[in-house]
């Protein structure tokens, strides 16, 4: 594929708020109220009122609409709302669509979200059931009949092709767990804190679908989580520092399913987050080089790897001793596997803190961080700032945490 020019959207638009609910696994109120606590929570971190809301963002799959939420918040008239598909891959994709409103005048304050109660409600990770005929229906057809029925099924195919490929065993897949659950042990929101494990506790948990093991997988959650996103300019005038968005990005690549991309010709990586890496590292300017800090969408632990391979973190096959090096801090809140799996945004918060040097594992001088959204479907992933960062690096650059900025 040609390179394309990069965008013009770095530098115009920031987080300003971010606003969760407690994490756990049953919420005891509705979706909607969750919603409406996270809307709320990240509207008062940003130093804003329901009035200043003209945009909303969210999924599809979401029980909550958009004027039904801002009828509950008490939010005014709206002049952009928009939802995004493919689950997890839209988590990065509502904050790009909220950072286009503000660079284009759309709207001025946008919130995205992202609520429900998915392990005292319908769980997704129970797979395919009672599904309406569909185009994405016939194509899980070529792979249902033979017992591929859940996430975890569908994503052990890719996994069991990638150890063969690299000689590897399922225990280097622990190493994203265990890094995972170090963080989430001093996190107090993760649902897993206190609770650090090891690679020996990995390689003894059972089975779910080998090659994975029950803590390869993450949990399922009940929760919100809310991002409010305005214009750099007006950030700058409220309270907390501002999280720029240096670069945003959606993906899809050749031949791309629904978690079951198995007709492709490599099945050890993953071209949507690559069509993403490259679009980032484009219109940045940026090289893994120059990341402090990076958030990986973890549902699975085999697809940290292969994330970290797509964007040129390590060569192929070389994931699992990068990880086990801390050659990069990684999901330093814990992750999906061990804070909550609220389909990423819990992890574009986490960036949010560790650019305003207020996480509880914070990166000392973090100042550019790398979230993605969901693995296995299209995806989408941001790349954040500091503000005054998000100019682009020389290329003599060459060192994490001290690129030399070209303005």
């Amino acid at each position: 594929m040609s390179a394309r020019k990069p965008d013009t959207l770095g530098g115009r638009a920031a987080i300003v708020g971010i606003g969760a609910t407690e994490f756990s696994k049953d919420s005891g109120r509705s979706e909607l109220k969750l919603a409406v606590e996270a809307v709320q929570a990240a509207l008062d971190d940003a130093g804003l009122a329901p009035a200043d809301v003209d945009g909303l963002v969210t999924f599809t799959m979401d029980t909550s609409p958009e004027i039904t939420v801002a009828q509950a918040c008490g939010i005014g008239d709206l002049t952009f709302f928009s939802r995004v598909h493919y689950g997890g891959g839209a988590a990065c994709a509502t904050v790009q669509q909220a950072a286009l409103a503000v660079a284009t005048g759309v709207a001025e304050v946008v919130v995205c979200y992202r609520a429900f109660n998915e392990r005292s409600g319908r769980r997704f990770g129970s797979g395919v059931e009672h599904r309406e005929p569909s185009a994405e229906g016939a194509a899980l057809g070529w792979s249902l009949p033979f017992g591929l029925l859940t996430p975890a099924s569908w994503v052990a195919m890719a996994a069991q092709r990638y150890l063969y490929a690299y000689g590897l065993k399922p225990e280097v897949f622990g190493h994203v767990a265990v890094t995972d659950r170090r963080h989430a042990a001093t996190n107090p929101a993760a649902y897993f804190h206190g609770k650090p494990i090891t690679l020996a506790e990995h390689a003894a948990s059972r089975w779910i679908v080998e090659p994975l093991r029950l803590l390869d997988c993450c949990q399922e959650t009940d929760g919100g989580q809310a991002i409010v996103v305005t214009s750099v300019e007006r950030a700058r005038d409220l309270p907390r520092p501002p999280a720029v968005i240096t670069a945003a990005a959606q993906g899809a690549g050749r031949g791309q399913e629904q978690m079951t991309s198995f007709y492709r010709d490599d099945l050890t990586g993953l071209p949507e987050m690559g069509v993403v890496a490259g679009q980032l590292w484009r219109a940045s300017g940026l090289t893994p080089a120059d990341i402090d800090v990076a958030i990986l969408y973890d549902h699975f632990t085999p697809f940290v790897l292969m994330q970290l391979e797509e964007f040129g973190f390590c060569g192929r096959g070389e994931a699992a001793g990068f990880v086990a090096g801390d050659a990069l801090p990684l999901n330093t809140h814990g992750g999906q596997l061990g804070e909550a799996y609220l389909h990423g945004m819990n992890g574009i918060a986490e960036a949010v803190r560790q650019i305003r040097g207020s996480s509880v594992n914070q990166v000392p001088g973090a100042a550019r961080a790398l979230v993605t959204a969901g693995t296995g479907v299209p995806t989408s992933g941001l790349l954040l700032g500091a503000d005054g960062c998000h100019a682009r690096v020389s290329a003599v650059s060459g060192r994490r945490g001290a690129p030399s900025l070209v303005i």
